[in-house]
């Protein structure tokens, strides 16, 4: 248990209803009482009870700010210690008025992420479960939404904690038949070795065959949107947002930069960015704005290349759509409202149908079309959310990776006539690997890492 008592404002700065400033440690019931007036002894209330009165400065007798108190005793708690959350009125000056107050009587200012690091410390938590309170907040979308709090209910830790028991009873066997030969045979153990290798390195690839998909649950899917000028590119971006917020004329090359916009398609979280028209141009500023389509071209997850259907192709488009075609690009072929110019055999040599949408950005045609098409190319079916355990975090799967690798040397070895005490090496490794994603033995360095990109109060 930690020696000090910290606090933070826990609600975003700004104006509301209320704000909340958050306190944990052994000595939060005690300071807060000493700055809070009302009918009942703080220090007295039941936990988990709400208490009503005002905040004062104890110096002075000057009241602060009429606050509602919450008390929360250790271990039933977030952080497992005992926790005061005052509920002030909203506004930057109320609350920062009384965090100043409670800073001024023994309590330290918590650092970012602390309280959830205390819970992890605690015991209350582990570390994939602290990890995902993080993405719970940064979620961009329902669907990421829930994924992220089925992970911080435990299911990521529910998947591995079975299978690291499994890697320490097979250990366990492999020490008995080093320390006493006589009582088993190196053939069982070798067989023992694979068979139980096999099942955990299962159990590791379904995790990893679906975490590419809770990856773009959890981080979104850069999206350029590129085509000609005036191929309808900032009206696509306008009908995925919903609203206007990019600028539409029929003058081509309107758009000079790129516009960025998130936007949730079928639950999936994308970052769109409206680019330039990509043409031969004379225009400083235009071309300053074809080379950042570029960059962006470059630097996208998906490309959605939109083609004007009432214009025959272009040889600019022609060089994008070979340019593309290995990349994870859909071809959007807009203003089907218009009569038909393009020929569309062109662009079906080279490109599967479920990769070429129909649609009117103008009319909003089609969208349903484009929504399918980007969970096709990214999910194995439906994006699904319920009982499905996604692993999204880079760490975890890169964890993941490295349990597979040192699983499949423990298996090859077994064949290779490899003695069984070095055999044991890999199914550790694997073991160490797959509570790293827990959190055992984490080091200082790599929970400062994880935890400085958590906010002040949470």
């Amino acid at each position: 248990m930690n020696e000090d008592t910290i606090a933070a404002i826990a609600t975003a700065l700004g104006e509301g209803s209320i704000a909340v400033v958050r306190v944990s440690g052994p000595e939060a019931i005690n300071s807060v009482a000493k700055l809070f007036r009302s009918k009942h002894d703080l220090r007295e209330a039941a936990s988990h009870t709400v208490q009503y009165g005002w905040i004062i400065d104890p110096q002075s007798d000057r009241r602060i700010d009429e606050v509602l108190v919450t008390v929360m005793k250790g271990p039933r708690s977030f952080t497992a210690e005992d926790v005061v959350e005052i509920s002030t009125h909203g506004g930057i000056v109320a609350v920062k008025s009384v965090l100043e107050l409670v800073l001024r009587h023994g309590i330290r200012l918590a650092e970012p992420g602390e309280f959830t690091k205390r819970a992890f410390l605690n015991g209350r938590i582990d570390l994939a479960q602290a990890e995902a309170v993080i993405d719970l907040i940064r979620s961009k979308s329902d669907r990421a939404f829930q994924v992220a709090r089925r992970q911080a209910e435990g299911a990521v830790s529910k998947k591995i904690f079975p299978l690291r028991q499994q890697l320490i009873e097979l250990i366990a066997h492999v020490e008995v038949n080093i320390d006493y030969p006589e009582h088993d045979v190196e053939d069982v153990t070798a067989e023992l070795i694979r068979s139980n290798c096999r099942q955990v390195r299962e159990e590791v690839n379904e995790l990893l065959q679906r975490s590419n998909e809770g990856k773009i649950l959890r981080e979104g899917i850069v999206t350029a949107i590129v085509g000609r000028p005036n191929a309808g590119k900032s009206s696509l971006l306008n009908a995925l947002a919903r609203e206007n917020k990019a600028i539409v004329t029929d003058i081509p090359g309107t758009t000079r930069d790129i516009v960025e916009e998130s936007v949730s398609l079928s639950g999936i979280p994308l970052r769109l960015l409206d680019t330039a028209g990509i043409r031969e141009t004379e225009d400083v500023v235009e071309q300053i704005g074809v080379e950042r389509s570029h960059g962006a071209l470059n630097d996208a997850d998906m490309i959605l290349l939109v083609l004007n259907r009432h214009e025959e192709l272009h040889e600019d488009e022609r060089k994008l759509l070979q340019q593309l075609k290995d990349r994870s690009t859909i071809i959007v072929v807009n203003k089907i409202d218009l009569p038909e110019k393009l020929d569309t055999a062109e662009i079906e040599r080279d490109y599967p149908s479920e990769r070429i949408v129909y649609l009117s950005a103008k009319e909003g045609q089609g969208i349903e079309q484009l929504e399918r098409a980007v969970t096709g190319m990214f999910f194995s079916g439906a994006v699904e959310s319920g009982d499905i355990t996604y692993v999204s975090n880079t760490r975890h799967i890169t964890l993941l990776h490295q349990t597979r690798q040192s699983l499949e040397d423990a298996i090859q070895a077994t064949f290779e006539g490899v003695p069984i005490d070095l055999i044991q090496i890999d199914i550790t490794a694997s073991w160490e690997s797959l509570g790293q994603i827990l959190g055992d033995a984490a080091g200082d360095s790599l929970l400062d890492q994880i935890f400085s990109q958590f906010c002040l109060g949470k």
